[in-house]
């Protein structure tokens, strides 16, 4: 890759090195310089810019992104469209973050350029969380890299997530003499939380004395559930105490005693039959994240825990010193990034006049214009859909017969486009970090391009505003953070929300399409025959 210093007018084609701002244009740093950009530079005054160039021996920062993120998926990943060189890994579902820790360090050493930063191993994790980001630093890697990368991961498996399977557990608490019954409801109810976080259930409960053979009945009787749960009303301090003697009484099997995490030292278990019997450290009464949470994400997940499993939780086990742990009741998982959760809106309620009828239940290719149009949205990773009905208001709704959208319907169609905005933001989730506003007369938008629309969302790092376009021409969809939500419902007539963007030009984010798609709209007869013959 070439980098450095050019003058403005040899720059076309070259990828920006750093962001520049021309009069009240920001060109951010990765944009693909335009004739038009250009132009607009030398307007400017500005005579001398930073870029890079490839070369045929480099692959671009997004495709080496996207190439090595694919190669570092297993089982229940969901990747992110990469955009400005990062491919962004999700979970697709609850459970635990396996990682093979020896492979993220083989891949960061093949070379500078490439990088994979992930979650703990083992961290519990939900779905649509952020668990790994491949991020290329320079504007490309070296192609023999990339390829290196792809070899090294060959039929192997770098990073997958175990989901959590519901699990039907019991709970057989002992007692001494003056043990208060409210400690032990206080007790069985940070346990059920526990469970029902992992979406387990506790099915039974016992409380008998804190003799052997007692817990040893109590043990039978439970029978059928598994994970089987012993709050012992002293700690566990020996094989011989009154806990893992009961457990063998039962005819079960203790597999380990003790465990090097703290909280949680005092942590026992064992088998009965194929249910799995833990004796509870005294801080499993606590809502605090402690080592009986380590080993029942584990048996939710379905993952071995055995000796050596429990002997390898040394490194990191330490969680007395870490005062802002999370607690279950109050926090299911520790704070952090996840997929933006982002509503599509496909407005499809305006006149048509100058199609001379409803453009939207026009065929192409024996489909109807606004079926593709919401298709594409449903396919892409944007949560949910909205479509804003008002002209031919039930031909509309039949011609989207089967797919999983919500309806609201515009009788103020007449009035513009704003008014069917307004009306599709008005039903936006609770929850939803953004709104994309599709227009439902475009018939080459796909999921991919509203996957990088997606991808390039970020408001932490000013994209709030994405909007898509080609060779520099700002087309559509476009997504809108929700803060801009109370402004975009202020806005009336037929200009949508272009004095909106135009105000916040810092924070806008333009991500280039690999075609004409957000060029492209339907609103003649002549502009759809011409499409059908194309």
């Amino acid at each position: 890759m070439l980098f450095g210093s050019t003058a403005v007018e040899d720059a076309a084609g070259a990828i920006l090195g750093h962001s520049v701002r021309a009069g009240e244009t920001l060109f951010r740093k990765g944009r693909v310089l335009s004739a038009n950009d250009v132009a607009a530079l030398r307007m400017a005054g500005i005579g001398e810019i930073v870029v890079a160039r490839l070369e045929t021996s480099d692959v671009s920062e997004n495709e080496a992104a996207a190439r090595i993120a694919v190669a570092c998926a297993g089982e229940n990943i969901r990747i992110g469209a990469a955009f400005t060189g990062r491919a962004n890994v999700y979970s697709n579902t609850a459970g635990l973050a396996i990682i093979d820790t020896a492979l993220v360090d083989a891949v960061n050493a093949v070379h500078e350029s490439i990088t994979i930063a992930t979650l703990t191993p083992f961290a519990r994790v939900s779905a649509r969380q952020m668990i790994a980001t491949i991020k290329i630093i320079p504007f490309a890697a070296p192609k023999a890299a990339v390829e290196a990368v792809e070899k090294l991961l060959q039929n192997r498996t770098l990073l997958r997530v175990a989901p959590f399977v519901s699990k039907r557990a019991a709970l057989i608490s002992t007692t001494l003499p003056g043990d208060k019954p409210a400690l032990l409801d206080k007790s069985r109810k940070t346990i059920e939380e526990r469970l029902t976080a992992i979406g387990s259930t506790l099915v039974a409960e016992r409380r008998v004395p804190h003799e052997t053979e007692a817990l040893a009945t109590a043990i039978r009787e439970v029978e059928g559930a598994d994970p089987v749960l012993i709050l012992g009303a002293s700690a566990i301090t020996d094989r011989r105490d009154v806990v893992p003697a009961a457990i063998e009484a039962a005819g079960g099997v203790i597999d380990a005693l003790g465990m090097p995490v703290d909280p949680g030292n005092l942590l026992l278990t064992g088998h009965l039959k194929s249910a799995t019997v833990i004796g509870l450290p005294g801080c499993a009464r606590s809502p605090k994240q402690n080592g009986f949470d380590w080993v029942l994400w584990r048996i939710a997940a379905g993952l071995p825990v055995t000796r050596k499993e429990i002997a390898a939780m040394g490194v990191g086990g330490l969680l007395s010193e870490i005062p802002s742990r999370p607690q279950p009741r109050d926090e299911q998982v520790a704070e952090t990034t996840h997929m933006p959760k982002i509503t599509a809106i496909v407005l499809a309620a305006g006149l048509s006049s100058r199609m001379g009828s409803n453009k939207l239940l026009a065929e192409i290719d024996g489909k109807p214009l606004i079926r593709r149009s919401v298709e594409a949205a449903l396919s892409s990773s944007a949560d949910s859909a909205v479509v804003v009905t008002g002209n031919r208001n039930s031909e509309v709704r039949s011609a989207l017969s089967g797919l999983n959208v919500q309806f609201i319907d515009n009788p103020d169609f007449s009035k513009g486009l704003s008014e069917s905005l307004k009306r599709g933001l008005s039903v936006v989730p609770d929850g939803t970090d953004g709104a994309l506003i599709l227009l439902g007369d475009m018939p080459d938008v796909s999921s991919a391009m509203i996957d990088k629309l997606v991808a390039a969302f970020d408001p932490v790092e000013d994209r709030a505003i994405c909007v898509a376009t080609r060779h520099g021409k700002r087309g559509n969809p476009v997504l809108w953070a929700r803060r801009f939500f109370p402004e975009m419902m202020a806005i009336e007539g037929d200009i949508g929300a272009k004095q909106l963007m135009a105000a916040n030009g810092d924070l806008v984010c333009e991500v280039e399409a690999d075609d004409d798609g957000p060029l492209i709209d339907i609103d003649t007869p002549e502009a759809l025959a011409a499409y059908r013959a194309r």
